[in-house]
C-alpha cells in the first residue's frame, strides 16, 4: 500500500499465519514485515542475542528506510519486540497494536499454567471454536508441520523435567520498561483464550501509559481466527 507506513512484528515460529492479516492491512497502509534476525539462535538462526539490541537494530531499520516513525503492530513475541521498541526508542512509535503479547508475569509466576498435550489435542488448548476454519485447518497440517510440533513439545517436556521451562515467554525485563511507551497502544485480544486469560490483558495494558484493551471474539489466535475483525481493529485505531 501506499498509506503510513506500519511495521509488523511477526511471532520468530509463525511464519504461515500473518500473511493473510498483512494482506488487508496492505491495503490502507506501507506495511513492513521483516524477518527477525535472531534472540538466542531463535528458529535456528545465529544473530542478536538481546532484546535491547535487537530493539535497536530495528531502530536502526526504520532510519534505513527514512521513516521518523510508524505505526508498530505484532502478535506473540512479535508484541513483545514492537512494545520493546516503543519503549527503547520511543520517537519511533506514532501507534501501538499488540495482539496477544506474550511474556509478562504475575507475582513471580508464570499467568497460564503450562499443560503439556500431544499434538492432536493442541487445538484444544488453542482454540477458542474447535470446529472453527482455522482450527480445522490446524489439524490438517502436512506431516512437515506436524512433525515441528512434535519436536516443539518434545523439547518442552525436556525442559519442564528439567525445570526450566516456564510458559509465558520470560518478559526479559520488559514489564519494567513499558511505562516508558508514550504512543497511544491497543491491546487486542481473544475472549475465548484459554493460553493467556483475559484478566492477562489488563495486566499488561496497565503497564503502558495510553492504552486501552479490545476483546474480540476469538481465541489464541486472534490474527488467524479473524484476521477481519483484527485488521478492522487496527485500521481504526491507527487513523
Amino acid at each position: 500500500g501506499d498509506g503510513p507506513a506500519l511495521l509488523y512484528f511477526h511471532s520468530f515460529h509463525d511464519r504461515e499465519g500473518w500473511p493473510p492479516l498483512l494482506e488487508r492491512l496492505a491495503r490502507r497502509f506501507t506495511v513492513y514485515a521483516p524477518f527477525h534476525p535472531g534472540v538466542q539462535g531463535s528458529d535456528g538462526v545465529e544473530g542478536i542475542d538481546d532484546i535491547v539490541d535487537l530493539a535497536l537494530a530495528y531502530d536502526e531499520l526504520l532510519g534505513a528506510l527514512g521513516l521518523d516513525a510508524a505505526h508498530l503492530m505484532g502478535h506473540f513475541f512479535g508484541g513483545m519486540v514492537a512494545a520493546e521498541v516503543a519503549a527503547i526508542c520511543p520517537g519511533r512509535a506514532r501507534r501501538l497494536c499488540l495482539i496477544s503479547p506474550l511474556g509478562l508475569w504475575l507475582d513471580g509466576k508464570p499467568v497460564a499454567d503450562v499443560v503439556i498435550l500431544p499434538p492432536g489435542d493442541l487445538d484444544a488448548l488453542l482454540w477458542a471454536d474447535r470446529e472453527s476454519v482455522a482450527a480445522r485447518a490446524w489439524r490438517t497440517l502436512p506431516q512437515s508441520d506436524a512433525e515441528n510440533v512434535a519436536a516443539q513439545i518434545e523439547q518442552i517436556q525436556r525442559l519442564a523435567a528439567m525445570g526450566k521451562f516456564v510458559w509465558p515467554i520470560p518478559d526479559k525485563g520488559l514489564r519494567k520498561r513499558l511505562h516508558r511507551v508514550t504512543a497511544p497502544a491497543l491491546i487486542l485480544w481473544g475472549d475465548g483464550d484459554r493460553v493467556n486469560p483475559p484478566a492477562y490483558a489488563d495486566e499488561f495494558a496497565a503497564r503502558i501509559r495510553q492504552a486501552t484493551v479490545s476483546m474480540l471474539p476469538g481465541g489464541h489466535m486472534l490474527h488467524l481466527e479473524c484476521a477481519d475483525a483484527v485488521a478492522a481493529a487496527a485500521q481504526t485505531f491507527f487513523q
